[in-house]
C-alpha cells in the first residue's frame, strides 16, 4: 500500500468519529461543571464537544434547570456558585522578577562562567591554606562573578524594559452584567454570574459568558480575536452550525456586542467557557527553547568537553614530571579556567541587545532577547490573514452595473474626490446613490485634512467601506443626504438579509425607497434592472443567468459580495407624511428595480507580495492560517504570492484527493497548492497532516480553531522546521506559545497574543517579519565572527600557562594580562562586529541547518583554536623571547628557571653573567607580560579583518564605516568606501 493510500484509508475511518453524540456532550459538560475539575492538556486540545447550540431549547432550559420568564432564584444562583465556583478566568502564573533575573544569571555562558568562578576561589582557598602567594585565583574568581552579575542584570534590564506583566486573559473579564432572576432585572458582577442565568446584552457590552440565544434585534458580535473573522457576525436564536464556533446562536465570553441587543442563557462560565479552555491550553503548553539556547548550550558542551579533557591531560602530565598531587589539581583547576572566554558572555548580551534596539527602529519589538536568533534560523511561518496580509479594513474592491464589471481603485492619499470621476451613466447614478442612502456609516468630524481611506467612521466595516467609496468616487456624502433626507428605515436582520431606508427626493420629486442586502434575496424582491443603456427591463431568465456568473466570479476572487435596488414609490399612496412605522415594511416592496452589485474585500497591505517572495528565495515556507472563509482566503493567498500563479489547489480539480492527486504525474506538475478547511482538518490524522505539510509547498487553512492552529504549529515541528507564527487574537495565544517564535500584532494584538508571544510587531505588517528574519540571520552570522574572534583569544591566553608548568620558564602573561584580553581589549572589537552588515546572499540562501551550521562548528574551532591562536601565541613568545633576550636572558636559558626566577631571596645569573635581584626580574617579568600582552592584541586586530566577513572577500567589505558610534541605530551599519 502506497503512502497516499494508507493516508486515504486513515482518513475514511476518521470520518466516522463524530463527537455529537448529545449523551457524551452532556457527561462532558457536566463534569466541566465540577467545581476543582482541572482538564489535561490532551483534553484541552482536543476539538470543543458541546451540543447546547444544537438541541431543543425546551431540552436546555430543562437541562440547566432555568425559566426563560423568571430566571434563577437567589438560592439556586448561590448555590451553584458556591458549587461551580466564580464565572472567573484562573490568573496566569506569573514569574517573580528575582527568579527570572536568578534565571538569566544561571543559564548558557553564565552557568559556565559562574563554574569557573567556583573553581578559582577553590584554588585560590587551597592555596592560601598551603603556602600563601599571589592573588591571581582571587582576581579571576572576582572577575567571573562580576562578570555574571552585571550581564545577568543588563539582560534582564532589557527585557524587562520590552515587557510589561500583561495579565491580559484577566483584562477580558467585564465587570458587571444585567441578569433576570426571580423576575427582576438586576445589575450583577460578572464574576457572580452562574451557568443557568438568564442575561441581557445591548450593544457596546463585553459578553459575560458563553450564552445561547434566545432572542435578538440586530445583534452582531466582533469575534475577530476569537475567531479571526473580519467582518462581525449577526447573532440570532437558530442554530445554523454543528460547529459551535460557527453557529449563529451561541455567543462568546469576552466578545464585544457591536451593534443590536440580545437574551441568552448562560452554558458555560469561568474556566469552561471556549475562552477559557484557550487560556487554560495556553497555559500548559511548555515553550519551546529558543535556537540560541540550543546553540549555547551546545557551545557551553564544547567548552566544558575541552576544558577537562585539557585539564585532565595537563593534570597527568604535571604529576608524570614530579608536580605534587596538589600542584597538580591547582594546575587542572588553572587550565580548566584558562579555557573559558571570559569575555564572551557580555560580547554576545550587547551583540543582542544592540540588534533588539535596531530591530525596535524597524517596527519589531524584541520581548526576549534570544527570540531574534530564532527568527533568522526560521524555516516555516504560520501567518494570520486579517490585518497582518491585509490592511484589516474593508474596501470596494469591484462594481457590477450596466451588464458590466469594473475595477476600483481607492486611492490611499486623496483628501478630495476624484478628479477624473467615473464616467457618468444611469446606472452608476442609481448605484452610487443607494450606496450613499441606503447606508447608517458617517464620517467623524474633524477629518478633512485627512485622507479619505485613513477618515474614521462610525458604523461597521462593510457600510464604511461602501461611504468611503462613495468619497472618492461622487464627492461629499453629508450634502448628497441633505438633498435626500431620510423618512424611514429598517436595519439589516439575518432573517430579512436586507436594508432598506425611504427618502424624499429633490424638488419634491416624490420617495425613493433604496435598499441593499445578499445578492440573491435582493434579486428576488426585483421584477426589473437597468440594462446597458441605463434603462429598466423587466428580470429575465438570461439576466439571472449573467448575475450568477457575475456573483460565482466576485465570490470565488474571495470578496463579499453585496446587492443593491431601489424603487420609486408611488406617489398616490406615499408621502413625506406618511407613517411608514404603522406597516410592515415587506409591503413596501413591489416593483424593485435591481441597481447592480459591490463586492467588498480587505486588501492584502502593498508590501506583502514583494515580502513573500523575499521568503521564498530565502527557503522560507509561508503558510496561511486564517478563521475566514476559504474563498477569501485562497484569494488572497492569491494575490500575495503564497498561491503561485498558474498552480491549481486541490479544490479547484473536480473530484480530486490532496493524498492521491500527487501521485498523478500529469496533475502534480501544476497541483502544488491545497486549501485545508478547519472541517476537513478535525477529520485528519497526524500522519496526513504531516503529509499535507511535507507534500505541499503553499498551503492555507481556513475556519480554523485555536486548538487546530496549534496541531498545525505540532505538526510542522515534527517535520523538523523551525516556526514562527503569527496571531493577534485569543484564539492564536496557544499556538503563539507553542511556536519556536511567537509573533505577536502591535496594532491589533489583544494582550493575551502579546503575553504568549516573544517579539511584538508594531506596526502589524508581514513585511516587518521578513526585515527582522534578515536581522535574526545577520545576528547569527555577526555572533559566529563574534565567537570565532573571542574563542581565538583563548590559546594566546592559555599556551603561557602551559609552558610556565611544562617548561618551567617564567610566566611570559600574567592573570591580569589575559582578563584584560578577555574582558577588555577584546570586547569592543568584539561588539564591533555587531554592526557588520549583511552578506550579500543573507536572503538568498536557506534556513541554516540546526544540525551542521553550529554556532561553533568544528571547521570554526579549529580554525580558531587551530591556526590563528597558534599564530598568536607564536607573536607573544616571539615578543616575549626577544624582550628576555635583548635584556640578557636568551630563550634556552629561561627552560627550569621557574623556581629560582619566583624565590624572592635567590640571585639569579643571565647568559652574559649578570646577576638579577628579585625586584629587577620582577619588573623584567612585566616587560615581558606587556611585550607578550602587545602582540597577542595587534594580532587580534588581524584576527578582527579575517572574522568580518565569512563569504565576501576582504576588498569587498572594506575597512571603514560611517558613524560606527551609534549604538543601537542603522548608523553603525551604513557602508563606507573599502579601502
Amino acid at each position: 500500500m502506497t503512502e497516499a493510500s494508507q493516508l486515504n484509508t486513515e482518513l475514511n475511518s476518521s470520518e466516522g468519529k463524530k463527537t455529537g453524540d448529545h449523551d457524551e456532550s452532556h457527561r462532558h459538560h457536566h463534569q466541566y461543571w465540577k467545581k476543582g475539575h482541572k482538564p489535561t492538556i490532551e483534553d484541552l486540545k482536543k476539538e470543543i464537544r458541546m451540543d447546547e447550540h444544537t438541541i431543543p431549547l425546551e431540552e436546555l432550559l430543562t437541562r440547566l434547570g432555568t425559566n426563560i420568564k423568571s430566571g434563577l432564584t437567589n438560592g439556586e444562583a448561590r448555590s451553584r456558585l458556591n458549587t461551580r465556583g466564580r464565572n472567573a478566568l484562573t490568573p496566569p502564573k506569573q514569574t517573580p522578577e528575582i527568579i527570572k533575573f536568578l534565571k538569566n544569571m544561571t543559564g548558557g555562558f553564565s552557568l559556565l562562567f559562574a563554574a569557573g568562578a567556583v573553581l578559582s576561589l577553590i584554588a585560590y582557598g587551597i592555596q592560601e591554606a598551603v603556602a600563601p602567594g599571589p592573588k591571581d585565583n582571587l582576581i579571576i574568581g572576582v572577575a567571573l562573578i562580576l562578570i555574571v552579575i552585571i550581564t545577568g542584570l543588563f539582560t534582564h534590564y532589557q527585557e524587562s524594559k520590552s515587557e510589561k506583566i500583561m495579565k491580559g486573559f484577566l483584562k477580558l473579564v467585564p465587570q458587571k452584567a444585567l441578569v433576570l432572576r426571580e423576575g427582576v432585572h438586576r445589575d450583577v458582577r460578572a464574576e457572580r454570574l452562574v451557568v443557568g442565568d438568564i442575561v441581557e446584552v445591548k450593544f457596546g457590552d463585553r459578553l459575560p459568558a458563553d450564552v445561547r440565544i434566545l432572542k435578538s434585534s440586530g445583534f452582531k458580535v466582533d469575534n475577530s480575536a476569537l475567531t479571526g473573522e473580519s467582518e462581525p457576525q449577526s447573532r440570532s436564536p437558530d442554530s445554523s452550525h454543528s460547529n459551535p464556533l460557527e453557529s449563529k446562536n451561541l455567543a462568546f465570553f469576552s466578545t464585544n456586542a457591536v451593534e443590536g441587543t440580545c437574551t441568552g442563557v448562560v452554558i458555560r462560565t469561568g474556566d469552561h467557557t471556549v475562552v477559557g479552555r484557550i487560556a487554560q491550553l495556553t497555559g500548559s503548553i511548555a515553550q519551546e527553547k529558543t535556537t540560541l539556547a540550543i546553540e549555547i548550550e551546545h557551545v557551553v558542551r564544547l567548552i566544558v568537553a575541552f576544558a577537562l579533557v585539557s585539564g585532565i591531560t595537563f593534570f597527568v602530565v604535571a604529576l608524570a614530571i614530579g608536580y605534587s598531587l596538589l600542584n597538580s589539581f591547582i594546575f587542572f583547576i588553572g587550565i580548566a579556567i584558562a579555557n573559558v572566554p571570559d569575555g564572551l558572555l557580555p560580547a554576545v548580551t550587547v551583540c543582542l541587545t544592540l540588534i533588539a534596539q535596531r530591530m525596535k527602529t524597524k517596527n519589531c519589538l524584541i520581548r526576549k532577547l534570544e527570540a531574534v536568533e530564532t527568527l533568522g534560523s526560521t524555516s516555516v511561518i504560520c501567518t494570520d490573514k486579517t490585518g497582518t496580509l491585509t490592511e484589516n479594513r474593508m474596501t470596494v474592491s469591484h462594481l457590477w452595473y450596466e451588464g458590466s464589471i469594473h475595477d476600483v481603485s481607492s486611492d490611499l492619499c486623496l483628501t478630495e474626490p476624484q478628479t477624473a470621476k467615473r464616467t457618468p451613466s444611469i446606472g452608476w447614478d442609481a448605484l452610487s446613490r443607494v450606496m450613499g442612502l441606503c447606508n447608517r456609516a458617517t464620517f467623524k468630524e474633524n477629518q478633512e485634512h485627512i485622507a479619505i481611506m485613513d477618515r474614521v467612521c462610525n458604523g461597521d466595516a462593510s457600510e464604511s467601506a461602501l461611504l468611503k467609496c462613495f468619497e472618492l468616487e461622487v464627492g461629499s456624502i453629508s450634502a448628497f443626504r441633505v438633498k435626500y433626507p431620510k423618512l424611514f428605515e429598517l436595519p439589516f436582520n439575518s432573517t430579512n438579509k436586507y436594508q432598506l431606508s425611504v427618502h424624499t427626493q429633490p424638488d419634491g420629486a416624490g420617495l425613493i425607497l433604496v435598499i441593499k442586502g445578499a445578492p440573491e434575496k435582493i434579486l428576488q424582491l426585483s421584477t426589473s434592472y437597468l440594462d446597458n443603456g441605463g434603462k429598466e427591463q423587466l428580470v429575465t431568465p438570461e439576466f439571472v443567468t449573467q448575475f450568477e456568473e457575475t456573483y460565482a466570479k466576485l465570490g470565488n476572487m474571495g470578496e463579499r459580495v453585496l446587492g443593491f435596488a431601489h424603487q420609486f414609490l408611488d406617489t398616490s399612496l406615499y408621502t413625506k407624511d406618511f407613517d411608514f412605522e404603522s406597516i410592515r415594511p415587506e409591503t413596501l416592496l413591489g416593483e424593485l428595480c435591481f441597481v447592480g452589485l459591490v463586492s467588498l474585500i480587505d486588501p492584502p497591505r502593498q508590501s506583502v507580495p514583494m515580502a513573500v517572495s523575499k521568503c521564498r528565495s530565502a527557503g522560507i515556507k509561508v503558510i496561511m492560517v486564517t478563521g475566514d472563509h476559504p474563498l477569501t482566503a485562497k484569494a488572497i493567498g492569491r494575490k500575495v504570492g503564497i498561491i503561485s500563479p498558474g498552480i491549481y489547489a486541490v479544490d479547484e480539480i473536480p473530484g480530486a484527493d490532496p493524498f492521491t492527486i500527487l501521485q498523478q504525474p500529469n496533475l502534480a506538475k501544476r497541483t502544488l497548492a491545497v486549501v485545508v478547511h478547519g472541517s476537513e482538518l478535525a477529520e485528519m490524522s497526524d500522519a496526513q497532516v504531516d503529509y499535507i505539510l511535507a507534500n505541499y509547498p503553499e498551503i492555507v487553512f481556513a475556519r480554523t480553531s485555536p486548538t487546530q492552529k496549534l496541531r498545525i504549529v505540532e505538526g510542522c515541528q515534527r517535520a523538523g522546521f523551525v516556526v514562527a507564527v503569527t496571531g493577534d487574537g485569543v484564539n492564536d495565544a496557544p499556538a503563539l506559545r507553542k511556536a519556536n517564535i511567537g509573533i505577536a500584532m502591535g496594532i491589533t494584538g489583544t494582550d493575551v497574543s502579546k503575553q504568549a508571544a516573544s517579539i511584538i510587531l508594531l506596526d502589524d505588517n508581514f513585511a516587518t517579519i521578513v526585515a527582522a528574519v534578515e536581522e535574526g540571520r545577520l545576528l547569527f552570522d555577526n555572533l559566529k565572527k563574534t565567537a570565532a574572534y573571542m574563542l581565538t583569544a583563548n590559546v594566546p591566553e592559555v599556551t603561557p600557562f602551559v609552558f610556565y608548568v611544562i617548561l618551567n620558564i617564567p610566566l611570559p602573561l600574567g592573570v591580569l594580562g589575559t582578563l584584560l584580553i578577555s574582558i577588555g581589549t577584546d570586547i569592543v572589537p568584539a561588539i564591533s562586529l555587531a554592526y557588520e552588515r549583511a552578506e550579500c546572499d543573507i536572503m538568498a540562501r536557506k534556513p541554516r541547518d540546526q544540525k551542521r551550521d553550529k554556532l561553533t562548528s568544528q571547521k570554526l574551532i579549529y580554525q580558531s583554536y587551530g591556526q590563528i591562536g597558534m599564530f598568536e601565541s607564536a607573536a607573544g613568545f616571539m615578543s616575549y623571547f626577544v624582550v628576555m633576550g635583548e635584556n640578557g636572558f636568551l630563550p634556552y636559558t629561561l627552560i627550569g628557571l621557574r623556581k629560582n626566577w619566583e624565590d624572592p631571596n635567590a640571585i639569579v645569573t643571565d647568559s652574559y653573567g649578570q646577576d638579577w635581584g628579585f625586584a629587577q626580574r620582577l619588573n623584567l617579568q612585566y616587560l615581558g607580560f606587556t611585550a607578550f600582552f602587545v602582540a597577542v592584541v595587534v594580532s587580534q586586530w588581524t584576527d578582527l579583518m579575517i572574522c568580518r566577513t565569512r563569504r565576501n572577500s576582504f576588498f569587498q567589505a572594506g575597512l571603514r564605516y560611517e558613524n560606527v558610534g551609534r549604538w543601537g541605530g542603522d548608523g553603525g551599519r551604513k557602508e563606507g568606501n573599502g579601502l
